[in-house]
């Protein structure tokens, strides 16, 4: 039974999040019902991460076994085929080895939250970016997300209902970049807590705004208290970049 590896993005604003649930869409849902109506099967498609409602992926990456071998690019086809007109894109099929998991054997995940720092409406940009009408210190917050780098307990930045068996995560990377109007927030990763992501963003907003100092972020981490956190950022800014094997 040949395991494939898909490679996907798509708009999560129609949908409940990456993880199946009953009574809602879901990415996976849609991806399952395709995989089935090509091979009349009803397999299970594992991602490498269950992205939150509203949240985007350029590079979401995932895997399913199925009995009847298809060659990749005909599966990719088929399942592109059938996932219409959902916003979901499969980039890509390649058949891999029976050990490789989506999840499990990823090394590193990279996200870009965008912020549009701007009064006017959005327009083009509409559930594909947070506009945050204030100004933003863009300089004064990546000096503040320097200070989250590295192994911590991140209990403050963990949604209260996170499974994950352990705060701690090691952040490899947390940059704030300004091109215009338009702001990136880097980060990588081997793996997140659940909402970690758009937690940090938030309160590097409060930064941004003065309201936080680079002091300020740092005993916020220190306390190991969600309480501690600034506001959490809506899901449309956020976007799963890439993973790596």
């Amino acid at each position: 039974m040949p395991r494939y590896k898909l490679l996907i993005d798509y708009d999560g604003t129609p949908f409940s999040g990456w993880q199946i649930q009953d009574n809602a869409p879901t990415v996976q849902g849609a991806l399952e019902t395709a995989v089935k109506a090509i091979c009349g099967e009803a397999v299970r498609v594992h991602g490498s991460g269950r992205t939150d409602a509203g949240v985007h992926a350029l590079g979401q990456v995932a895997h399913c076994d199925i009995k009847k071998p298809f060659p990749p690019g005909r599966l990719r086809d088929g399942l592109n085929a059938h996932l219409r007109p959902h916003p979901i894109g499969v980039l890509s099929a390649e058949i891999v080895a029976d050990d490789f998991e989506a999840r499990f054997s990823a090394t590193r995940r990279h996200y870009r939250y965008r912020i549009t720092n701007s009064r006017a409406n959005l327009a083009l940009d509409i559930k594909r970016s947070w506009r945050v009408p204030r100004h933003l210190d863009t300089d004064a917050m990546d000096i503040a997300a320097k200070r989250l780098l590295g192994k911590h307990d991140f209990t403050t930045f963990r949604d209260t209902e996170c499974q994950a068996k352990s705060p701690e995560k090691t952040l490899d990377q947390l940059d704030v970049i300004r091109e215009g109007d338009a702001i990136s927030i880097l980060t990588s990763a081997r793996s997140f807590l659940h909402s970690q992501v758009r937690s940090m963003v938030g309160s590097l907003v409060w930064v941004g705004e003065g309201r936080w100092s680079a002091d300020d972020l740092a005993a916020a981490l220190a306390a190991r208290n969600r309480a501690a956190c600034g506001p959490v950022a809506p899901p449309e800014g956020l976007y799963l970049v890439r993973v790596e094997y």
